[in-house]
């Protein structure tokens, strides 16, 4: 029962390519992009769940707690991952874009800045910083297990494992920088070919053991392992929901995929695929003349037959490949729309592909990446170690999720509360005890992604203050634009040409118009005051982009709209505006800029040590010039002081 779309509502180009490409063409890039992050947890997920986990033992390999295991994979894939984000959580989209902070401004948008609205901000941002610390971990995780499996194609190279896997994710960051447009066609039918293969590999072994199909499906033996576990079972869950890790990127890369194509992928091929495995693993493992307790240590890699052990480990390998690459892709995705959000300061954006929009390339964000995932592959050495870091953000995320799912229920599908409770309070039950046992790990490496979090959530955080108190400054000091055009046509010399003075707010005078008349005392033919606006929605009308009102004398002010997705190109956006005294000439065309630098103030608005913070990050911030795409040889920056 979602909320009615409005007939009329905008559908970009780059949201609308879903209509125009087929569903099974659009599911296939869904398999190369969206599932490698969950598609590659067969590799590890069942084992860590009977591996010991600091004081507390691992778990008896039996036939009881295997097919309680096995069972609890399969009801976490069908809750979190069906029910939750396919079934629910992908209906609340903003214009066709998922993600958390998609999420939150279609919240922002919809509920016109209610009260209520402020802790979910807080919660929403969190939940990016918390997709951060994952980020880092996913691909160190993803690539150094797979490189284990090289192992058991040849022993003597165990020594070997933690330099090749540095070398393969140095490359992949390196390679970043060129794009993915070519190379990316590849991903989806090599990861078709992947989860066949998983398929496959544990058709094999339920073929001599098909009851244990029976016993998958059957909830009550996820129910006798916690009867007859307790708290080890619980426990154990912190490492059954790497099985579902990458869930949260269904909802995350919605916009590229679309709802359809993204859930038919997933009950068609993925969850069966996944499935099937990891029955296959649990079959091996009970089978009878084996040594179980010697299987569940690797049960993936030792379930490959000798004859095709080569080239499925290398299969392997390439699959955890492009996850990392999905994985990286999304911090990128996630990165611009936070720039444009106002909670990450302006980075340098280079786009990948002339025909792509969503392929860019951040290279501040891929360089801390790759010096954060490399050193995590050093510290932690092996992929059992790491798991103990794995886990708490994606918890984490996927609980925020479903505070920010409640807010959209009941506050704008105005759900009536003895339907969306019920709901919401099963997936939170569900979220907790997840979350619950991921904490248990923190001592042993969960402390990792929520220091990361935190550091990066106090960066965002101060962004977004500082640059509220920076407005509310600037505003109190604002000369109201119809008195300066009466005063400065008067006291200035008109010059010809054009003079586009960019402004933060769409009120008042900026510094730069001011610090102008006073030091040069002319004023251009025609003065533009230019606001960009960014949206609380992806993709913003081209009909709507431009808003124009005449001051007088010459003097225009102007607000160019554009979304959360989309490149801000300021001279792009001008060639549109005709109604603001003819076209615009980028020769005949000066754009001003104000620069500030940041004084302590007599009452500060946050705490000094913020304040140097949001300094640090305004003095590093890439310029409005490159940011804008404004011509480098016609900008001309003013400096002015500003106490926050």
């Amino acid at each position: 029962m979602s909320e009615p779309s409005p007939p009329t509502e905008f559908v970009p180009e780059a949201a609308g390519h879903h209509r125009k490409s087929g569903t099974a063409k659009l599911a296939l890039g869904a398999i190369g992009v969206v599932f490698g992050d969950i598609g590659t947890s067969p590799l590890y997920a069942f084992r860590e769940t009977f591996a010991s986990h600091g004081d507390v033992p691992g778990i008896q390999v039996d036939p009881v707690h295997i097919h309680g295991v096995l069972s609890l994979v399969f009801w976490s894939m069908m809750m979190v991952v069906t029910f939750k984000y396919v079934m629910t959580i992908m209906r609340a989209d903003n214009r066709g874009e998922g993600g958390s902070l998609a999420l939150l401004a279609l919240i922002n948008r919809r509920s016109r800045g209610a009260q209520w609205t402020a802790p979910l901000v807080l919660l929403g941002v969190f939940a990016t910083a918390l997709f951060y610390g994952d980020s880092m971990i996913t691909p160190a995780m993803s690539v150094l297990s797979a490189t284990e499996g090289l192992q058991y194609v040849s022993p003597g190279i165990k020594p070997y494992i933690v330099p090749l896997a540095v070398a393969i994710l140095f490359a992949l960051f390196a390679l970043q920088s060129r794009g993915t447009e070519k190379v990316g066609r590849l991903f989806g039918p090599i990861m078709l070919l992947y989860f066949a293969t998983l398929a496959a590999l544990g058709s094999m072994y339920i073929v001599e053991m098909p009851g244990i199909i029976l016993q998958t499906l059957n909830p009550l033996n996820a129910l006798t392992f916690f009867m007859t576990d307790g708290f080890r079972a619980f426990v154990a869950m912190g490492s059954v929901v790497l099985a579902v890790t990458g869930a949260e990127a269904l909802y995350a890369d919605m916009g590229h995929f679309g709802r359809k194509p993204i859930g038919l992928s997933w009950i068609a091929i993925v969850l069966p695929c996944l499935m099937i495995n990891y029955m296959g693993q649990g079959a091996m493992v009970l089978s009878p003349e084996t040594d179980a307790y010697a299987l569940i240590k690797d049960p993936f890699f030792l379930m490959i037959p000798d004859a095709v052990r080569i080239p499925v480990v290398f299969l392997a390998l390439a699959a955890t490949i492009i996850a990392s690459q999905a994985v990286i892709s999304g911090a990128f995705s996630l990165t611009q729309q936070a720039i444009q959000l106002g909670f990450i300061p302006r980075m340098r954006i280079k786009h990948t592909s002339a025909s792509t929009a969503g392929q860019i390339y951040i290279p501040v964000i891929n360089w801390g990446l790759m010096v954060m995932v490399i050193a995590l592959v050093l510290m932690f050495q092996s992929s059992s170690n790491l798991a103990a870091a794995y886990g708490i953000a994606v918890t984490g995320a996927m609980f925020i999720d479903t505070i920010l799912l409640a807010a959209v229920l009941i506050s704008l599908w105005r759900w009536p509360l003895w339907k969306a409770l019920p709901l919401v309070a099963v997936f939170i039950i569900v979220d907790m005890a997840y979350l619950g046992a991921n904490l248990i790990k923190v001592p042993d490496g969960g402390w990792f992604p929520l220091v990361v979090g935190l550091v990066i959530f106090t960066l965002l955080t101060t962004w977004a203050r500082g640059r509220k108190l920076m407005r509310d400054r600037m505003s109190e000091v604002a000369l109201p634009i119809e008195i300066f055009a009466k005063s400065a046509n008067n006291s200035a010399v008109r010059v010809p040409g054009t003079a586009i003075f960019m402004a933060a707010s769409t009120a008042g005078v900026p510094s730069a118009l001011l610090h102008n008349i006073k030091h040069n005392k002319v004023l251009h033919e025609r003065v533009v005051i230019l606001t960009v606006d960014i949206a609380e929605e992806p993709y913003v009308d081209p009909a709507k982009r431009c808003e124009i009102s005449e001051v007088g004398q010459g003097i225009y002010r102007a607000v160019l709209h554009y979304g959360f997705m989309e490149e801000t190109n300021v001279p792009e956006g001008l060639k549109q505006m005709e109604a603001c005294g003819g076209k615009f000439d980028m020769m005949q065309t000066s754009f001003f800029l104000s620069r500030q630098t940041l004084l302590p103030g007599d009452k500060p608005g946050m705490p000094v040590w913020r304040e140097k913070i949001f300094a640090w990050m305004l003095r590093n911030a890439t310029t409005a010039m490159e940011f804008f795409n404004l011509p480098t040889n016609r900008v001309v920056e003013l400096g002015s002081q500003l106490k926050i």
